[in-house]
């Protein structure tokens, strides 16, 4: 796994994204390449006498990692989150109908749900016993959410279709009478433990189709949770190829919970990061200048325009897939860019030899956001918000440029690596 992790190129990014279908599985295998690139993995229950050199901490579906040498120049932070919006199974889960046997989901974050329909589906997450959790996956077709035939709902393609997420999304994934204790059994067995052993679980569906390259030139990748883990892949790769003495000290964030609002231990408006940093600086009179230095980039998936829906589109900012990394501004602080930010970040992407585009949403419809302004907001620091453009947001699979994870890998690696 660590030898894959490190990967460099297009190659690389389909096999993780493929090796990922949960935050947790982000964060073992991101600390697996750290731990293979020199970092050593810190303990965030003991005392850190000297947090300097190569090293992280993960809390759950989140990680911070960092290159630390000295404060003098602040930090270079950049931040990413770690979840997609999915199907998660709920605490009893064994349920069915008219013969089924099925499970009880429950929509996590903003899922286009008609994405989910007739997909050969795995289940994924970690279980929980009395001694501590345990990764599991089931990459085998065990679940399907069927669509409901057009003979039945002769005024679909005219009236659009309509799920309620309560009882038309309800996966199958047997026949016969449901037997108490299936779910957990099925897990147990799948995470290696005995039935007695799992007291809980945080368990989600993932698509099974893998992570690949389409378009008539090879120009586009199709895959499950571009957003956001494009920006976790590119991150990972900023950082560890920045120098061991880097100056300003690089830091890389993923976060998890985004998707639902970060408000949790381990998101970004939890104190996980400025808890971090002030352990990193030594104290909180050192960490305090040190912020005042710094800059952090918020990394997350950009809007491209959408060649059948141009009018959803602001008209004055066309963004192209294939053009570079794409800097994010909104007036009402959506995101949390400002002109220092954009002209850092366009610096980088200058530095890095890619181009850039900039994106403004439309006046008149609501404008989504990031881990930008939470971040910004919690520890005082200029932030910009980027991230690689696509289309089929939010849905089961999505769609990005081929050449653009790649351009933003660099231009992260020139952020990193620019004195404040």
């Amino acid at each position: 796994m660590a030898e894959d992790a490190l990967n460099w190129g297009v190659e690389g990014l389909l096999a993780s994204i493929d090796a990922c279908p949960t935050p947790f599985h982000v964060v073992e295998r991101a600390a697996a390449a750290l731990t293979a690139a020199g970092f050593t993995q810190m303990d965030e229950v003991t005392v850190w006498p000297d947090a300097s050199g190569s090293r992280f901490v993960c809390r759950d579906g989140s990680l911070i990692a960092w290159r630390h040498r000295t404060c003098e120049e602040g930090f270079r932070i950049i931040g990413a989150h770690t979840d997609s919006p999915n199907l998660r199974i709920t605490p009893q889960p064994d349920t069915g109908q008219v013969g089924f046997r099925q499970l009880g989901v429950e929509v996590y974050g903003g899922v286009l749900l008609n994405s989910w329909l007739d997909r050969d589906l795995g289940v994924a997450g970690r279980v929980a016993t009395s001694s501590g959790t345990r990764l599991f996956r089931i990459d085998e077709a065990v679940l399907r959410v069927p669509q409901l035939a057009i003979h039945l709902d002769r005024e679909v393609n005219q009236k659009g279709l309509l799920l309620n997420p309560q009882t038309h999304l309800t996966p199958v994934w047997g026949l016969g009478l449901r037997s108490p204790g299936e779910f957990p059994d099925v897990v147990a067995e799948a995470a290696g433990l005995g039935s007695d052993e799992v007291l809980a679980w945080d368990a989600m569906l993932h698509d099974l189709t893998p992570s690949t390259v389409g378009g008539l030139d090879g120009e586009f990748i199709f895959a499950p949770r571009i957003d956001n883990q494009v920006s976790c892949w590119a991150g990972l790769q900023a950082l560890l190829d920045s120098p061991a003495g880097a100056v300003p000290s690089a830091v890389l964030c993923l976060f998890d919970h985004e998707e639902v609002g970060s408000v949790s231990a381990q998101g970004a408006t939890s104190p996980l990061l400025t808890t971090v940093l002030e352990r990193i600086a030594g104290s909180r009179d050192a960490l305090h200048p040190a912020l005042a230095r710094s800059l952090c980039l918020s990394a997350d998936g950009a809007h491209a325009t959408h060649p059948n829906y141009p009018e959803r589109h602001e008209p004055d900012h066309h963004i192209a897939i294939g053009a570079g990394p794409v800097i994010k501004r909104n007036a009402n602080l959506r995101y949390a860019t400002d002109a220092v930010g954009e002209a850092a970040f366009a610096a980088a992407c200058e530095k890095a030899g890619v181009s850039h585009q900039v994106y403004a949403h439309r006046s008149d419809m609501p404008c989504g956001s990031t881990i930008g302004p939470l971040a910004a907001a919690n520890t005082g620091v200029t932030t910009v918000d980027a991230g690689v453009a696509q289309l089929s947001m939010h849905s089961a699979r999505e769609m990005c440029g081929t050449q653009d994870p790649l351009d933003f890998a660099q231009a992260l690696g020139a952020f990193l690596s620019a004195a404040t």
